[in-house]
């Protein structure tokens, strides 16, 4: 270490020492996510020393972030998440190492996005992801640091740390596409994501210098209007690590195909004879995205849409940014689908190619 001014006030701290900011400094943790909660995980890991980080996040910034996402400035809306993240992080601390992944995470490039970390910070907003990173996780023997949110309320838990319970012993997978409401359709207050992406990074520290009590088969649950917190005990569930095992040895196995369109590929796609283009966006939404084989499905009518096609039939979705068509996509292959894609970055990433 070659500043220790920088963490003075930390080091002190019986707990850390300079052997525990060395642990620091040494840890590579990746943080799938650079949203409400990756923002506070993000600038409290770089502040703290850890060594390296990994940002994995396709999306692009908007103007409606700006109230909770404080890594990013007006000036930043219609960059790209990931590259705008590394930049405020390297400004905050210079002296650690930002791995970039500007993409979603998916099937397809879970096993090598993950490869390389002692530990994964969820903070993500959709079930399937969610799902997935615990199937490559327990497969791979990483802890997982996971928190979600809701309104007023948020919830904090780790995940497959020395052998523990996992996010499916704690939330069984239902059959069915129930995709988990996000702030886009709920609100959140600005503030809270901040809170519990603190109490996230709070976690990994602890993790990576060996100290404290951590949240493994406990969930935190935080009313933040009503300033109540609760802790429920949870068990681990050897059937629920079995599947995520299965899951998760199979994903290691499968050969890369892709799956995540480009805009010139789904444009194509749009103009070829038999292959359905499903908008899973709701009605009102812009831009309009018409074409003689595009129906426009929403998320939550697609499960009874889906029971009238083939499940041979070449599919296309596409959603805003792509996370919809993306959870779309991860259930229909679920259900026996063969043939499905999706545009990747959604239908903000044509820019000017449509009207």
């Amino acid at each position: 270490m070659k500043d220790n001014k920088r963490y003075s006030r930390q080091m002190i701290l019986p707990e850390i020492g300079e052997s525990g900011q060395q642990k620091l400094l040494d840890a590579r943790v990746l943080v799938i996510g650079a949203g409400g909660l990756g923002c506070p995980v993000l600038q409290n890991l770089a502040a703290a020393g850890v060594g390296t980080i990994g940002i994995v996040d396709g999306d692009v910034v908007e103007e409606t972030n700006l109230h909770r996402q404080l890594l990013y400035n007006l000036k930043d809306c219609g960059k790209g998440k990931a590259e705008t993240a590394k930049k405020a992080i390297l400004e905050l601390n210079p002296e650690v190492q930002v791995n970039i992944f500007p993409e979603f995470f998916n099937s397809n490039n879970a096993v090598e996005i993950v490869q390389n970390y002692q530990i994964i910070v969820d903070c993500t907003d959709t079930l399937s992801i969610r799902y997935l990173i615990n199937d490559i996780a327990v497969v791979k023997k990483i802890p997982v640091v996971y928190a979600s949110i809701h309104k007023f309320e948020g919830q904090v838990s780790v995940f497959n740390y020395n052998n523990g319970p996992s996010y499916r012993c704690l939330f069984p997978e239902k059959e069915g596409l129930n995709a988990a409401q996000n702030c886009v359709e709920t609100g959140v207050l600005g503030v809270l994501p901040n809170t519990l992406g603190t109490l996230q990074a709070t976690e990994v520290l602890k993790i990576i210098l060996e100290i404290g009590t951590i949240l493994s088969g406990k969930l935190l649950i935080y009313d933040a209007l009503n300033f109540q917190t609760q802790i429920i005990d949870f068990a681990k569930n050897p059937k629920a690590i079995e599947k995520g095992f299965i899951n998760g040895s199979m994903l290691l196995h499968r050969k890369k195909v892709v799956q995540d369109l480009s805009p010139e590929t789904f444009l194509e796609k749009c103009n070829q004879l038999g292959i359905i283009v499903i908008d899973v966006r709701e009605s009102d939404e812009k831009p309009e995205f018409k074409g003689k084989n595009v129906v426009q499905i929403p998320l939550d009518q697609l499960e009874e849409y889906s029971k009238t096609l083939d499940k041979n039939q070449e599919i296309v979705l596409f959603c805003q940014t792509g996370q919809r068509s993306l959870a779309a996509m991860n259930y229909l292959q679920k259900s026996g689908f063969v043939g499905v894609f999706h545009l990747g970055r959604g239908i903000e990433s044509l820019n000017n190619q449509i009207q």
